[in-house]
């Protein structure tokens, strides 16, 4: 450290945190860093850097900023963290002791703006103790801002964004609560698209291609065109016959999201349909008449079971073909069956305007024989086997992460917050705290607990790849010897089950197929190994 007038200078990095694009543009986050710089400069401090996550929530703990802040703190690029109020590092209580632990085994102090940083012990106890009641105050403002919403919408009254094509919503003024308003030009429309279905008989493909003829655009879309899946949504829609709906469904996590990424800022992007009778019924005013609306659904439901895509052909390859212009490809053919490709779903998705890939479809028998037969070939081979093998470890361990974790120390706070749960638990037993008291504290707990689990399994993983070995040759040649006598004359559903396990995708067009996947071998420290084409991972 420096000294100039007699005064210790302290190099410190400062941290901030807004949790939506609103107060962004409020300048919350100017307010929090003026507030910080005040106390900079009363303190003498120096700042080294600034590290500010816009638009993150502190319920998540995987932050851009924040993990670069971790990560520098390690190579004591500065002494002390500097944070408006403990909420704007997280949350949750449980997220801001693991950060400030982690902070603190560095050696970097951790101080606020608003409150003082706990100096000892019993100072911890007691910020930790506020932290607790904080995050529970915030979950019963959470459930009683949903409770208001509930019992506004059993009055009668609208709560949404933006009202369906056809309807203005009328957002609340004075006493006034928000209603839908029927707009003139758009109900035409809408009237239109459901007299195209029930009367004139158009499948959903019909009525995008009148639409695009009559030149009627959706209210938003950038292509200018009516989406298929739009209008399936429009045609189901009971708040055209005067029933609209509030809380049909629930944000969830997606199970399967198409973007793994590391940094998300919403956790919830995927929606899950609640059980119709916890549905709110919200009566608005109509635009068509119920018996218009019903005939719509017997004929949608009859062009759905007619459908030529319902008439399953057989496609090898089904959902691993991609088009090397980055779209999937699609099995598509006769109903018979005699002519099958994979086509480009380029031209789906451009409807009806022109499609803009122009690669040619790829002939579905030719395609799933060259497939099979590499496959076979590969499994069959023990020479090939060994070769894969040997390139994909050798390459995972290069990868290994060079960071090393003290297994011993993480247990011993592992057995620390489960002592301190077993604590909390006894005060329940002799009715020191309520149940909801009791949730809120140890669901706090059990998620710090899981987090240092997780960094334990990440670090024996580690360990296991740098120390796995390869598979002994006789091993290699039984799997092959079995997969010889095995691969051959099996029916479709054998063969479609073993490319759905071992392939991930095929890229490629009429001249040329690029496979990645895998195909899990058993070695010797009971782990598995992949070995297909040149791109490979871990099973």
């Amino acid at each position: 450290m420096n000294q100039t007038s007699n005064k210790i200078i302290k190099l410190i990095a400062v941290y901030a945190r807004v949790s939506t694009a609103k107060q962004e543009e409020e300048g919350t986050i100017e307010t929090q860093l003026s507030a910080v710089r005040d106390f900079i400069e009363r303190n003498n401090y120096t700042v080294v850097q600034e590290y500010i996550d816009n638009g993150w929530s502190g319920d998540i703990l995987a932050r851009p900023q924040l993990d670069q802040l971790r990560q520098d703190a390690k190579q004591k690029r500065w002494e002390a963290v500097l944070i408006y109020d403990p909420d704007r590092l997280a949350r949750r209580y449980s997220y801001q002791e693991l950060i400030m632990d982690e902070l603190r085994e560095v050696g970097v102090e951790v101080i606020f703006v608003t409150v003082p940083s706990p100096k000892n012990n019993e100072d911890r106890i007691v910020h930790g103790m506020k932290g607790l009641f904080a995050e529970y105050e915030r979950v019963k403002i959470s459930e009683r801002f949903r409770l208001g919403k509930m019992r506004k919408v059993r009055e009668g009254n609208i709560l949404v964004s933006e009202a369906p094509y056809g309807y203005i919503y009328i957002p609340k003024k004075d006493k006034v609560h928000g209603y839908y308003k029927i707009n003139k030009e758009e109900a035409k429309v809408v009237k239109m698209i459901f007299n195209f279905v029930a009367n004139e008989g158009l499948t959903i493909r019909g009525v995008v291609k009148k639409l695009q003829e009559l030149k009627i655009g959706p209210r938003k879309s950038k292509r200018g065109v009516w989406n298929t899946s739009t209008l399936s949504h429009l045609l189901r829609n009971k708040t055209y016959i005067g029933e609209a709906y509030y809380g049909k469904s629930c944000a969830v996590v997606p199970e399967r999201p198409f973007n793994v990424e590391k940094y998300r800022k919403i956790k919830k992007t995927s929606r899950k349909i609640r059980p119709e009778e916890e549905w709110v019924k919200v009566p608005v005013l109509p635009i068509i008449d119920r018996s218009l609306f019903m005939s719509a659904q017997e004929l949608l439901r009859a062009n759905f079971e007619l459908s030529k895509r319902n008439r399953k052909n057989e496609y090898l390859l089904a959902g691993k073909m991609w088009c090397s212009c980055g779209n999937r490809r699609t099995g598509e053919g006769s109903q018979h069956g005699k002519h099958l490709y994979y086509r480009c779903t380029d031209r789906v998705h451009n409807f009806p305007l022109p499609p803009t890939c122009t690669e040619s479809g790829i002939n579905t028998k030719i395609a799933d024989k060259l497939i099979w037969q590499k496959i076979v070939e590969l499994m069959s081979s023990p020479k090939l086997m060994s070769m894969q093998i040997k390139r994909w470890l050798n390459e995972k361990q290069k990868e290994v992460s060079t960071s090393v974790v003290n297994v011993e120390v993480i247990k011993k706070e592992i057995s620390k917050l489960k002592e301190e749960e077993e604590r909390y638990t006894k005060a329940y037993g002799v009715g020191l705290i309520s149940i909801e008291k009791l949730r809120g504290y140890t669901i706090s707990l059990r998620d710090k607990i899981c987090l240092f689990e997780n960094q334990i399994r990440q670090t024996q993983e580690e360990k296991r790849i740098n120390e796995a070995t390869l598979p002994q040759k006789d091993e290699i040649e039984i799997f092959a010897k079995r997969a010889m006598e095995t691969l051959h004359d099996l029916n479709f559903e054998a063969k479609n089950a073993i490319v759905r396990s071992v392939i991930d995708k095929v890229v490629g067009t009429q001249k040329e197929l690029q496979v990645y996947g895998f195909i899990p071998v058993e070695i010797n420290n009971n782990g598995s190994f992949c070995s297909i084409h040149r791109h490979c991972r871990s099973s």
